[in-house]
């Protein structure tokens, strides 16, 4: 099997569950040594009522044909991350996936109605950890390197929840600033977002299992363009590779278009486009979308998968 990021070291903060899992497993698919980060180790979830470790990716990653390697840190506490970079060393791949905050976002209410404690811990986990993480990070990693901030959305909408929101356009900006200040060392850094993600915790939210995921696009018909972390992950191990990347440098890209741009699948095969999809069977939501005179988009439609009872 072909790796061309055999040699490549790559530090997945937040490669727990999710995005970060499947991004780590498809960096190990390419050759890359990983860092697999998190806090949920064996008898100590990071999340509650969450099984899966940074060790089961670590080990995951290994079987795929890479290096993996599970430190248990928490991206909240500055000394936790200096340590990691100590022991990392130079590298050639950061991934700033951090998020813990399923349990944090409460869809339906605006942010008076909100439990405020909830949103500045959300703030804490998802804003505050990808800056302390660059901070440490970014001195070490190697001239020619990439930095990937993973997001939700590629554009300027509102996504359905201040804090949400907040949050992950907030991802963006730190890409497009984190750009600018790299570029002289010709690392580019850059925002990519996933489709509607089949993550282990969708999945149970949903009811089923990978095995029997289609049986819940009976109720949430928009799920069946939905895919599994290691779609958008392959998505960042052809970035990684490509030699050409650097005119990409400060923008958000989704998954559905760089799959399109590599030729990547997702695990079954297929290439799920969910915009696409979106656009040709749920014309009402399709239509929700406005670009106003500054160029911006705002959404005035019902926000697909991202409902109160979702």
């Amino acid at each position: 099997m072909n790796k061309p990021l055999e040699g490549k070291i790559a530090v997945v903060a937040g490669a727990t569950r999710g995005a970060g899992r499947g991004i780590a497993t498809a960096l190990g698919e390419a050759g890359a040594t990983v860092y697999c980060t998190g806090r949920s180790v064996a008898g100590n979830a990071g999340m509650s009522n969450r099984p899966e470790t940074i060790h089961e990716t670590a080990d995951i990653v290994s079987a795929r044909g890479g290096r993996g390697i599970a430190v248990r840190v928490d991206h909240t506490v500055p000394s936790e991350v200096a340590a990691l970079f100590e022991r990392v060393g130079e590298f050639d791949i950061l991934v700033n996936d951090i998020w813990g905050g399923d349990d944090l976002i409460e869809w339906g209410k605006k942010l008076w109605e909100t439990t405020l404690d909830n949103g500045l811990t959300l703030i804490d986990r998802a804003i505050k950890t990808h800056i302390i993480t660059s901070y440490h990070g970014l001195p070490r990693l190697r001239s020619g390197g990439l930095v990937i901030e993973i997001t939700d959305g590629d554009a300027f909408f509102y996504r359905g929840h201040f804090f949400y929101d907040l949050v992950k356009t907030t991802i963006i900006r730190m890409a497009f600033a984190l750009s600018q200040e790299l570029k002289e060392r010709s690392i580019p850094a850059i925002a990519v977002t996933p489709g509607f993600l089949r993550s282990e915790w969708m999945l149970d939210r949903m009811g089923v299992t990978e095995a029997n995921w289609q049986d819940a696009a009976k109720h949430v018909k928009e799920f069946i363009a939905s895919e599994t972390p290691l779609f958008v992950g392959r998505c960042i191990a052809a970035l990684a590779a490509d030699p050409n990347v650097m005119p990409k440098n400060g923008r958000v890209f989704a998954s559905w278009d760089l799959a399109q741009e590599y030729g990547v699948d997702d695990a079954d095969g297929t290439r799920p486009h969910f915009k696409r999809w979106i656009d040709e069977n749920m014309p009402e939501v399709a239509a929700g979308w406005k670009k106003a005179d500054d160029g911006l988009y705002a959404y005035w439609g019902p926000m697909p998968y991202r409902t109160p009872e979702s």
